[in-house]
């Protein structure tokens, strides 16, 4: 077979294929299947076909013979000669597999001077041009073709005219070229639909595996944005009983109420997300809570005032309900992340929250913070949020910027689709 190709999948380990198929496509269906610089051993087809390829030439052989024998104007010890090497190329056909190209180029010369070895030069030929690329079976059998006209001039046939003979000898060949180039072509052809067979399911497994990853990423996503809110709204009101052991009693049942339903929030989410991992399903599909959309906005602005936050409310958008469910969970978990890294990074200092748009110009988010009244301790894991809402907001085929303001402080613009 071709060498320039690129190799196919495996053969499956299933004797009977096996068997049933030629060596050479079994050498490129499995490259394991003898050993490296090494030919397969022949099949139980390979076998099968040989013995039929030898009879078949050594019955067209004795056939050649025993009309060379009687012809009379044939000396007899060109007789013999002729015999001679016309058994010796009946015999050669067993190794047309080994060298295909070699035989067939000596059985050109073989032939020129032996008429009963004429069936084995055929058979080597078609042995090449099932076997070989086109541009050696063109020369071969070119150089054949072009032998003919100068064989049947010096040696005529007695039972049909010089020109019959000729056409016959001409057609014979053609076709032997052409069966062979035939049988190729299905070899090609099985071997090129295995290949696209084993790349299309290689392609649906990177997919799938590429699914997998993404829906992964976004369940990271959302663990992040839903469980940092959350802790950071632990890590306040701890805080605060911390650092105020001796505030009134109202202000520590209300602290410690909003830590444990944080707490319990928490927990809710956490238990909905490794359900989700656990199902293999979407987040959608989890059978939890419902995903919040931009009409919980105002929801997360109280509860963050409750924590102790100080928020200005800019919201703009006359229908929040008309804006998209997957546009709205965007927008509102980049208001609820930049929340939290305001929370985290500039505590104490009034946040600024700004929504506007329209149908057709887009959703855009702003959250705007001062420079924080006091050094804030260093938070681990910073910038992974930032990085996340980028992700997601371009997933959503949007943008997002984030960086200082000229005051010092930090803003978060975000700019989503509304179609």
């Amino acid at each position: 077979m071709s060498e320039d190709r690129p190799r196919p999948a495996p053969l499956p380990g299933n004797g009977l294929r096996r068997w049933m198929l030629p060596s050479a496509v079994v050498r490129e269906l499995d490259p394991d299947a003898a050993p490296a610089g090494r030919r397969p051993r022949r099949t139980a087809r390979d076998w099968a076909v040989d013995t039929s390829c030898f009879l078949l030439v050594g019955l067209l052989y004795l056939v050649t013979a025993v009309s060379l024998v009687r012809h009379p104007d044939v000396p007899e010890g060109l007789v013999v000669a002729d015999v001679v090497l016309g058994a010796l190329s009946c015999l050669a056909v067993w190794l047309r597999r080994r060298w295909p190209v070699g035989l067939a180029v000596a059985m050109i010369a073989v032939a020129f001077v032996s008429s009963t070895s004429g069936w084995a030069s055929l058979a080597a030929l078609f042995t090449v041009a099932v076997h070989r690329p086109f541009r050696y079976v063109a020369w071969i059998a070119g150089a054949n073709l072009a032998l003919v006209p100068l064989y049947y001039w010096l040696r005529p046939d007695t039972g049909l005219g010089y020109t019959a003979s000729l056409v016959f000898a001409l057609l014979l060949t053609v076709c032997v070229v052409g069966w062979g180039m035939f049988v190729r072509s299905k070899r090609l052809l099985m071997l090129s639909l295995r290949d696209r067979a084993h790349r299309a399911e290689t392609e649906a497994r990177l997919r799938a595996e590429q699914a997998q990853r993404l829906a992964r990423e976004d369940i990271a996503r959302e663990m992040h944005d839903v469980l940092a809110h959350r802790l950071t709204l632990l890590s306040v009101h701890a805080g605060a009983l911390e650092f105020r052991p001796d505030a009134p009693r109202e202000e520590v049942v209300r602290a410690a109420g909003v830590i444990r339903e944080s707490a319990h929030e928490a927990l809710q989410d956490l238990r909905e997300i490794i359900g989700v991992l656990r199902t293999g399903g979407s987040d959608d599909a989890a059978g939890g809570r419902p995903q919040p959309t931009l009409a919980a906005l105002d929801p997360l602005v109280t509860e963050c005032r409750e924590a102790g936050m100080k928020i200005t409310l800019d919201h703009r958008v006359a229908d929040p309900a008309a804006v998209p469910a997957s546009v709205g969970r965007t927008a509102y978990r980049i208001a609820q992340e930049a929340l939290t890294n305001a929370r985290k990074h500039a505590p104490g200092a009034e946040v600024t929250l700004r929504l506007t748009g329209t149908l057709g110009d887009g959703l855009t988010i702003t959250v705007t913070n001062p420079p924080p009244q006091a050094d804030a301790p260093p938070v681990p894991g910073s910038g992974q949020g930032l990085i996340g809402l980028t992700e997601r907001a371009t997933l959503a085929g949007g943008r997002l910027e984030h960086g200082s303001t000229g005051d010092g402080g930090f803003e978060i613009r975000a700019w989503l689709p509304w179609n």
